[in-house]
């Protein structure tokens, strides 16, 4: 049902260029243009959900994080205080592990590597598909970035994506260049009044299409051999033509997109500069998945030997957590937990900035789903026990929320299924070995 109470009757687009990249600038449309509830689109479309995974290295002070109470009726403990603006859109995992099955602990990998992909492997050179690219496969094909990566340490190799046993993606490292990447040219407003498809982008299409055509009278004219390459070969042709027809089909409206301003920041390890390059990550995340061109993507803060600095201090956190004595008094590494305590506001600063995006009576982050993950319970014995794991959001109201679960020597790859089963992308099970799962957390299904 369309909604009359109407504020404006058109929208504005804004161009322009920066540093020689066209940019368009879209503003938000009108209510009108979602149900009366704002939970889907006029026509009765469905609003996509969005997945994004977020990790932070060398977990959290044991002890100290892990809420005394089970269900919902839980108070965040000082450690984590900071999440309280998002506690009831957040759900806390504690307990859980990743089991090796007789492999070598790979430090500061095999817990997130079995985490994203279900599997440790013998060789960290050996990475597998991360869950991810299962959810890509239902959500992510008919968007224009089928996924975004980012690392706020500078270090593109931070990341824990994989498409397949190719290796990790490699990660972003600029917000400027992903701003120019998702808002320069190719950018089609999706509240533009006006489409028409991009001239270059036809010719494209029709080039790729008189190639497919003529793929059959090729295939029968070459060896074995080289048929099997050509069968590669078309395949990725294939995606790459799902991709323009994307292009050429006028995108559906989103009341929420918005283009966000981006400042050239220096890129560094220091807390500060982290600070500055992840809230511009997130905001650009934030508008990327509004405007609709991506439904999936990937945070690190940085790689799993964490080299994040406090000012003043010559030790990165990675070596303080093997340095930094534990204080008799308190219990604890005193600058670990501070240190814990920054990863932890900057996970709230992302959450906050997809939930500042209003989309009817819900916002942007209620139609995701934000998994975070880390790589050890205790970095200084590098422990794959009692593993933080936090989600965020209900998937569109596929997910509870609000919720601590404890679930003490449960596979943490239990969280990664229960995701994947609200998402509705497998029914069966995921994992291999000790990690694998079949039962999905049922008090946080909706």
């Amino acid at each position: 049902m369309m909604n009359n109470k109407l504020k404006y009757t058109r929208r504005s687009l804004l161009r322009g260029a920066i540093n020689g990249a066209a940019v368009a600038m879209g503003l938000p449309v009108l209510e009108s243009l979602l149900n009366d509830n704002g939970t889907a689109f006029a026509d009765g479309t469905d609003l996509p959900p969005c997945f994004g995974s977020w990790f932070f290295g060398l977990g959290l002070t044991p002890g100290r994080w892990e809420p005394e109470l089970v269900g919902s009726q839980y108070e965040l403990p000082e450690h984590i205080s900071v999440l309280q603006p998002i506690r009831e859109k957040l759900n806390i995992f504690s307990g859980l592990q990743i089991f090796l099955d007789g492999k070598v602990n790979q430090n500061h990998v095999s817990g997130a590597q079995g985490q994203m992909t279900g599997l440790v492997t013998k060789s960290a050179a050996d990475y597998d598909e991360s869950f991810d690219a299962i959810i890509d496969r239902t959500f992510g094909s008919n968007t224009r970035f089928r996924t975004l990566e980012v690392a706020c340490d500078g270090n593109s190799s931070s990341g824990w994506t994989a498409r397949g046993q190719n290796g990790k993606t490699p990660c972003q490292v600029s917000p400027l260049e992903l701003y120019h990447r998702i808002y320069g040219e190719g950018f089609t407003d999706p509240n533009k009044t006006d489409f028409s498809p991009d001239p270059a982008v036809m010719v494209r299409h029709s080039v790729l299409s008189a190639v497919k055509e003529q793929r059959q009278k090729l295939m029968n004219s070459v060896s074995s051999n080289d048929r099997s390459r050509l069968e590669e070969y078309f395949t990725s042709l294939r995606d790459v033509e799902q991709k323009l027809a994307y292009e050429l089909e006028r995108p559906a409206p989103l009341p929420a997109c918005s283009i966000p301003t981006i400042d050239d920041q220096e890129i560094g390890t220091m807390i500060a500069q982290v600070q500055n390059t992840h809230k511009q990550f997130a905001a650009l995340l934030s508008h990327a998945l509004a405007c609709g061109q991506t439904r999936i993507f990937h945070v690190t803060l940085g790689n799993a030997f964490s080299t994040l600095r406090l000012p003043g201090e010559p030790s990165a956190y990675h070596a303080l957590t093997h340095e930094e004595p534990i204080d008799p008094v308190l219990g604890y590494q005193p600058k670990c937990k501070v240190l814990g305590e920054q990863c932890m506001g900057f996970f709230v600063e992302l959450l906050q900035a997809m939930d500042s995006i209003q989309e009817g009576e819900g916002t942007l982050l209620d139609r995701s789903v934000v998994y975070a993950f880390t790589d050890h319970g205790e970095a200084r014995l590098h422990s794959m026990k009692n593993l933080p794991v936090f989600t965020a959001g209900s998937a569109g109201g596929r997910l509870k929320t609000g919720l601590h679960i404890a679930a003490e020597g449960d596979a943490a790859t239990r969280v990664g299924f229960t995701i994947q089963r609200a998402l509705g992308v497998v029914s069966n099970g995921w994992g291999t070995q000790s990690n694998e799962v079949s039962a999905p957390y049922v008090e946080v299904l909706a």
